[in-house]
């Protein structure tokens, strides 16, 4: 049975840019009344213009006690309930091992795993309230080893594992937890780690086409389909669903 997004209310964290503004914008089209919170203000006002008048920007930083309650108490306001969190925000920390720096690795750790493990406690008496539904992010990078891409790797594996605790836990109090594991997306997440500008982070995600088994990278907007469905599905909980055309099974084409 599918739950209609029409009128629910989802809070999506990380959502100025990439996967999060994507995932906004595509369920305010489908009637959810979607809060975006985002540590950039003129961002996720720009994306909650894009995305309509059900969409609403709260400018806020998961990793911040106050921000996590400000997104929580923004999304009570405009959507009067909470149906589902959407834990977009995330960060990406590279360099070999030897590189790595403590506060580095504390981090990335405070926005991909610690952030949303709070978040996700903060919201959870609201939850139960709609039996809602959680949805955390994982990658590709747990299937296939990317030197240089442990702290990354680290976080996401974590939240992978995270979700079927999560699911465990919260399911017998109505709460469905799910997990996407996005391939190679380009988002600005990409430019950040590697510092680069935005034509060599795309030349470099065309290149990593032929790794994938359907021949390219995705879009942001194949990856927010894919929360659309784990967020309507109600027997969804405790898996991660893996969209990214066949990069983690390690095959390249010719």
């Amino acid at each position: 049975m599918s739950r209609p997004l029409q009128n629910a209310s989802v809070l999506v964290t990380g959502a100025g840019s990439g996967i999060g503004a994507a995932v906004a914008r595509r369920l305010a089209e489908h009637g959810a009344l979607v809060t975006l919170a985002g540590r950039r203000a003129d961002r996720v006002t720009a994306v909650a213009e894009q995305a309509g008048p059900l969409a609403h920007a709260v400018r806020a930083d998961v990793t911040d006690a106050g921000g996590r309650a400000a997104m929580v108490e923004a999304a009570l306001a405009h959507g009067g309930r909470l149906d589902a969190v959407v834990h977009a925000a995330g960060n990406m920390y590279r360099g070999q091992l030897e590189e790595l720096t403590e506060e580095g690795l504390t981090d990335v750790f405070a926005s991909n795993t610690i952030g949303p493990m709070l978040l996700t406690g903060l919201a959870l008496p609201h939850l139960r309230a709609t039996g809602g539904a959680v949805v955390l992010f994982g990658s590709v990078h747990t299937q296939r080893a990317f030197p240089g891409a442990s702290p990354y790797a680290a976080t996401k594996g974590a939240l992978e594992t995270l979700t079927g605790v999560l699911a465990a836990e919260l399911g017998p109090q109505g709460v469905r937890v799910s997990c996407i594991r996005p391939g190679g997306v380009l988002t600005e997440i990409n430019q950040r780690a590697g510092l680069m500008d935005d034509s060599t982070a795309a030349e470099r995600m065309e290149a990593l086409g032929p790794a994938h088994a359907l021949g390219r990278p995705g879009t942001v907007d194949e990856v927010a389909e894919a929360v659309e469905y784990v967020l309507g599905a109600e027997w969804h909980t405790g898996a991660v669903l893996t969209i990214d055309g066949g990069l983690g099974l390690g095959v390249t084409q010719a």
